[in-house]
């Protein structure tokens, strides 16, 4: 059963939420109300970390009633009786175990789907265990459960019937697609992101959008990571307000670690997949630019983003990979891929890789513990020092980028309605009202209009930069024929965004404080199936994971 204070909380709040039989709600019960942070913000700005001084936490925008509200009636007749009985089908699963459960007949995928919901209304609309994490659910989320619950036997891939949340800038044909920045707030896109009809045709359930550092982090300097105008401040579930959540794929990280979803999408241009993985005790693949479309998400850069799974588990986070791929003619980097991700994390074994071991890492206790495990079921460790290798130009090529990349989406793929057409226009916009639109400044966008790089200059910068990038991890891959190079979390995510080399980050642990920490394999471009065997056979050996202890209910 749950605790008493969260029955109360249903009561006051929702009126008999996850009672069974109670009333339908009426679609104007208040939900949410906000309430005084005064204090909650003076207290946080004795942390230690700069960037988690917030200068608020919930959004000045959102209404979390109008998030909820069309949902709330059908998951108050949800009962707490039948959430208990689908808990050990469901709560930290994979997605073969709940498809498995859902064949036999112990529950549907209607059911499933409430029971993401609920978890969600449980813990975002009570002001000590939200995560501000949730931007828009999906209001036609349960009619679409109950179709796929008709026509089951027409599934044809693991990902049908599955509840997946996405970033807040995957455009989708039914939500607002923001980017978490006030001038998008009422952007409907049209048509539905690449990567997102390619989910949609092989069967998975949209349930809905998640928060992120606004315009993908590369917007106000220092600034925390997990804020946006539209969504607030993002939280860790594993230390609300103690941990950062990474970023920029912050809700995607926080809500997959509470169990909001099976999984979700993320994106990234140099550490916005693996950081906030990492940093919510879950698997995260940066893949090699061109497995996944790009088109319909809001870019920094076309050299270097890519969107990517966020999973809880290897096996759910090939599968999600393997449900987004596809040509697509519209993305020049576009790649068909014929891979077998789902099958590479079967019957996998460390023995006799080589991994490859940066000495100076090794003064991290949980690292070097770890390579000491994979050491003794039969990896083959080489410790080797990299040669260090300035990134020299890599702002100006995210620059120039998305002073090209980001008017390109606003003409294409945004909605007509949205008034902005290039990055000055954006900036004017949050000038208007800086203390609410930019509370944090605008620093990033302030550097862009002022870099003055020559196209020329630009063309030499990106091909040195990607010749450094190439040079950092395929120097020690040739050199002690390595299959992979073990890092910590984004620790060289950037390196590795140059050099077009995919990322896996897999639990490693916990530190002492219970932030956790992750274990990233980094490979030569287009080895995900490598990646995936490696990581399914470390994560046998390291089990890690673990849900966040105030999110057991």
């Amino acid at each position: 059963m749950k605790p008493t204070t969260t029955l109360l909380f249903y009561i006051t709040v929702i009126f008999s939420f996850f009672i069974t039989n109670s009333n339908a709600q009426n679609d104007n019960t208040t939900l949410w109300t906000s309430y005084d942070e005064t204090q909650e913000i003076k207290t946080q700005q004795e942390h230690a970390n700069p960037r988690m001084r917030f200068k608020l936490i919930q959004s000045k925008f959102l209404d979390k009633n109008e998030v909820f509200q069309k949902l709330a009636s059908d998951v108050s007749k949800f009962s707490e009786k039948r959430y208990n009985q689908l808990k050990p089908l469901v709560l930290e699963k994979d997605i073969p175990s709940i498809q498995k459960a859902i064949s036999e007949g112990k529950l549907t995928y209607e059911e499933l789907t409430l029971f993401y919901l609920s978890r969600i209304f449980n813990y975002e609309l009570d002001k000590d265990k939200t995560l501000h994490t949730i931007i828009a659910l999906n209001p036609n989320i349960l009619e679409q459960a109950k179709e796929k619950d008709k026509n089951k036997s027409l599934r044809d891939h693991l990902i049908y019937g599955m509840p997946i949340l996405l970033k807040d800038n995957i455009n989708t044909a039914n939500l607002k697609t923001t980017a978490g920045a006030k001038v998008l707030e009422d952007n409907q896109p049209s048509t539905d992101a690449f990567i997102v009809s390619q989910l949609k045709k092989r069967g998975a359930s949209i349930l809905g959008k998640v928060n992120l550092s606004e315009w993908a982090y590369y917007f106000c300097q220092g600034c925390p990571l997990g804020y946006s105008a539209v969504g607030g401040q993002t939280l860790n579930p594993y230390g609300r307000k103690q941990f950062e959540t990474g970023g920029s794929s912050s809700g995607s990280g926080t809500a997959t670690a509470a169990n909001y979803a099976v999984a979700a999408v993320g994106t990234e241009t140099a550490g916005s997949i693996i950081s906030p993985s990492a940093q919510n005790s879950l698997v995260g693949l940066k893949p090699t630019v061109g497995v996944l479309s790009r088109t319909g998400i809001i870019p920094i850069s076309h050299t270097l983003d890519t969107p990517g799974p966020m999973t809880k588990n290897i096996i759910d986070n090939a599968i999600l990979l393997d449900a987004m791929t596809g040509k697509d003619e519209t993305d020049i980097k576009s790649v068909s891929t014929s891979e077998k991700y789902i099958e590479a994390v079967k019957n996998t074994s460390i023995k006799g890789k080589r991994l490859g071991v940066i000495k100076s890492l090794l003064s991290d206790s949980i690292y070097a513990a770890t390579v000491s495990k994979l050491k003794n079921n039969g990896a083959e460790i080489i410790e080797y020092t990299p040669q260090e290798t300035p990134l020299n130009g890599f702002l100006n090529l995210l620059n120039l980028e998305m002073k090209q990349d980001l008017p390109a989406y606003l003409k294409v793929h945004a909605s007509k309605n949205i008034s902005v057409s290039n990055l000055n226009e954006v900036m004017a916009f949050n000038k208007k009202d800086s203390l609410q639109y930019m509370p944090y400044n605008q620093g990033i966008f302030d550097a862009i209009i002022a870099d003055t790089t020559s196209q020329k200059n630009f063309e030499k910068i990106k091909a040195a930069l990607k010749q450094s990038g190439n040079s950092f991890f395929q120097k020690p891959i040739k050199e002690y024929q390595l299959d992979a190079i073990l890092s910590i979390n984004n620790y060289h995510s950037a390196h590795a965004a140059v050099a077009i080399h995919p990322c896996l980050t897999i639990p490693m642990g916990y530190k002492k404080n219970g932030e956790p920490i992750g274990i990233t394999l980094i490979a030569s471009p287009f080895s995900e199936i490598h990646l995936y065997k490696m990581g399914s056979a470390i994560e046998s050996v390291l089990n890690s994971r673990k849900l966040p202890t105030d999110y057991t209910d």
